[in-house]
């Protein structure tokens, strides 16, 4: 079933609660989750980071969980492979959008999580239950991560940072793809920036940011691992750019 997010409402929604399932079954056919820059330093030992860009042209930074289009590697085996798990997967079913001039709760109504008979209720009486409004300063956390995010891309796009890359995808019963559409720190790049530049985005946490992205690229030999799951695995992978050489994961 297509979700559906609503907004919360308190006399629609005040039957309702909220189970856990740890095989995260909404994420199973996600081969991309957004990844905020707070989560970057636990993301980088887990997965991939890599940039896309939006339909308006917009860098967004985003957690590589599969090659493949609506395949999860890290849940190849109905179970999460991985020692992190994306906050942006966490949050389901709900998620936190703008609403007027305000952020508001929304709730997927159509989500499987969803029952009136076991689970966490969301509502006590009048009020937002102890679950309810744990998961409320999650969402702030996760949408105050959003904003950092897009400052921290703001910059690196100004300084010129970001470089386009390739992945050339080999499996073991022969066939062979590219994958584009990916962006990166350029190293080099990043190396010969003024002193007073280095300073000011390390300052800013954008230093640390920028080294956890580019070495959250060895991550990629965890996806031709976690692949050995599935009917056709990675036999290799291998990173290209213009700035160097071919890197084989």
């Amino acid at each position: 079933m297509a979700m559906n997010f609503v907004p919360l409402d308190k006399k629609k929604h005040k039957d309702l609660k909220v189970t856990l399932d740890r095989s995260l079954p909404h994420a199973k056919s996600s081969h991309l989750s957004a990844a905020g820059i707070r989560e970057y330093a636990q993301l980088s030992a887990s997965m991939p980071i890599i940039f896309i860009k939006d339909p308006q042209d917009n860098y967004r930074s985003v957690g590589v969980l599969g090659i493949e289009q609506d395949v999860n590697l890290f849940l190849a085996t109905e179970k999460w492979k991985g020692p992190y798990v994306p906050m942006n997967v966490l949050r389901y079913p709900f998620d936190v959008r703008q609403d007027g001039d305000k952020l508001g709760v929304y709730i997927d109504e159509n989500s499987d999580l969803i029952k009136k008979d076991e689970g966490e209720p969301l509502f006590d009486g009048d009020n937002a239950s102890e679950y309810l409004m744990e998961r409320q300063k999650f969402l702030t956390d996760l949408a105050n991560s959003e904003l950092q995010t897009k400052a921290f891309i703001d910059v690196i796009t100004e300084l010129d940072l970001v470089e386009e890359i390739q992945l050339l995808v080999a499996y073991t019963n022969g066939d062979k793809r590219n994958v584009t559409g990916m962006f990166s720190i350029n190293e080099k790049k990043l190396l010969d920036l003024d002193d007073a530049k280095v300073i000011e985005l390390h300052k800013k946490g954008y230093l640390g940011a920028c080294y956890s992205l580019m070495l959250s690229l060895g991550q990629l030999s965890r996806l031709v691992e976690l692949s050995n799951d599935t009917e056709n695995p990675i036999q290799a992978l291998q990173i290209q750019r213009p700035s160097e050489e071919q890197k084989t994961a």
